[in-house]
């Protein structure tokens, strides 16, 4: 679902504004994901002792005539030790706005969403993890007139 609506942060222009419904299947332990595989080489150890959990979160990337490369988190979770490991959630809305500065929602046919996650140690470095499953989703031509909010 995409609408072009007013957007009041930057200049009086008209912006998309993308609505995303999606299910995740996820096995952060052994690396596999409904959107694809991850290659993580490092998976089965991925709660050792230094770590304290896990901040996943599923971006959107596309490009656009304006810009080359537009990233936007469209949701996040914290996992923590102790927590299943497996997720399978389903008709899930983007807990964040997907808003593009212009027009460039509209018939974009390559907007990619990653499921991509932090480890947040007891102490150390910071690493990220970006899992290599990805799936591609084709947006719509025209834009949905439902009422506002």
């Amino acid at each position: 679902l995409r609408k072009n609506v007013e957007d009041f942060t930057g200049p009086r222009e008209r912006s998309d504004l993308g609505f995303v419904t999606f299910d995740i299947t996820a096995d952060i332990l052994n690396g596999k994901n409904g959107l694809q595989t991850f290659r993580n080489k490092n998976s089965l150890i991925i709660f050792d002792w230094n770590v304290k959990q896990l901040f996943l979160y599923l971006s959107a990337e596309y490009s656009t005539k304006n810009n080359a490369l537009n990233q936007v988190v469209l949701w996040d979770k914290i996992m923590l030790r102790g927590d299943n490991p497996r997720l399978s959630l389903k008709d899930m809305k983007s807990k964040y706005f997907f808003f593009d500065d212009g027009n460039g929602l509209k018939g974009n046919r390559n907007i990619t969403l990653t499921l991509s996650w932090n480890v947040v140690p007891n102490a150390g470095i910071l690493p990220l993890v970006t899992g290599s499953g990805h799936v591609s989703v084709p947006f719509p031509d025209t834009y949905e007139t439902t009422k506002s909010y």
